[in-house]
């Protein structure tokens, strides 16, 4: 089993929670792995994921619940179209300058959390030494609202509720309607972020599902078509939304070689 620090940092006045693994392995140039979370997930949901990667290739790593989500406390400001783009230009930056973590990043990020990564490196090319992109969304498809209608329905119908309020607690019902409403309002039909892919000079590694119920092979096509960095495409069958648990092993060794890779490259 992987060494692990969790504790709470603040930002912006409030705490976040977060989990470093193998913090020992934080000396030196050794890139950090930080993994963020989907749109209604937390750093729980990963499960054992990050620990396997980061032991595998011998990398410590950074997991946290954003604001609104999981241990992290509640946020007063609704969400808006921006909102992945806050996380990605204010509260990660500053969350990391608080743990004093100035190694190279390789971010790994699922649906929500890809697209903060995708952000970030568009952002802070510095900082950002390769992405790993899960399931994310550069444009809000209407394939992408048909799964968040079915996600607001099962929430209110079926046994979502539950499942979520076991890692959101009272925050949950905010998160669920003020995130789906978002995207699904005038305001986030119109979401996109393609313009920022242009910035984004990274290598980048999109994995997603040819069954991913939020997202078609037009989020793949933006982002060979609008990234100036190198991108590799991994488009798996029989996988839906979560490929790090529905074809895990063949995602670990897809992200593990693709980082020695990038690691040898930059080396």
């Amino acid at each position: 089993m992987s060494n692990a620090v969790e504790d709470y940092a603040l930002v912006s006045g409030r705490k976040i929670y977060y989990r470093l693994l193998n913090p020992q392995l934080l000396s030196g140039e050794r890139p950090l792995l930080v993994f963020l979370h989907e749109g209604l997930g937390c750093s729980a949901l990963w499960r054992d994921f990050p620990e396997l990667l980061s032991r595998s290739l011998e990398m410590p790593a950074l997991l946290y619940d954003r604001l609104r989500y999981g241990k992290s406390d509640a946020a007063e400001e609704p969400f808006h179209n921006r909102y992945m783009h806050v996380e990605a230009f204010e509260y990660l930056p500053v969350l990391l300058d608080n743990l004093n973590l100035k190694q190279p990043l390789i971010l790994v990020g699922h649906s929500d959390g890809g697209t903060i990564a995708l952000l970030f490196a568009a952002r802070f090319p510095q900082r950002t030494l390769a992405v790993i992109s899960e399931a994310d969304h550069v444009v809000n498809e209407e394939v992408t609202r048909q799964g968040i209608a079915a996600v607001v329905k099962e929430f209110e119908n079926g046994p979502l509720r539950k499942r979520l309020e076991k890692y959101h607690h009272e925050k949950t019902e905010a998160l669920v309607r003020g995130w789906s409403g978002m995207l699904l309002s005038e305001e986030g039909l119109k979401w996109s972020i393609v313009d920022e892919l242009r910035d984004i000079h990274a290598p980048v590694m999109v994995i997603q599902g040819r069954n991913d119920a939020f997202g078609s092979a037009e989020q793949i096509h933006a982002k060979l078509k609008n990234i100036s960095g190198d991108v590799y495409v991994s488009f798996l069958n029989n996988c839906g939304h979560v490929p790090h648990h529905e074809q895990r092993d063949i995602v670990l060794q897809t992200m593990k070689q693709f980082i020695e890779n990038q690691t040898k490259t930059s080396g």
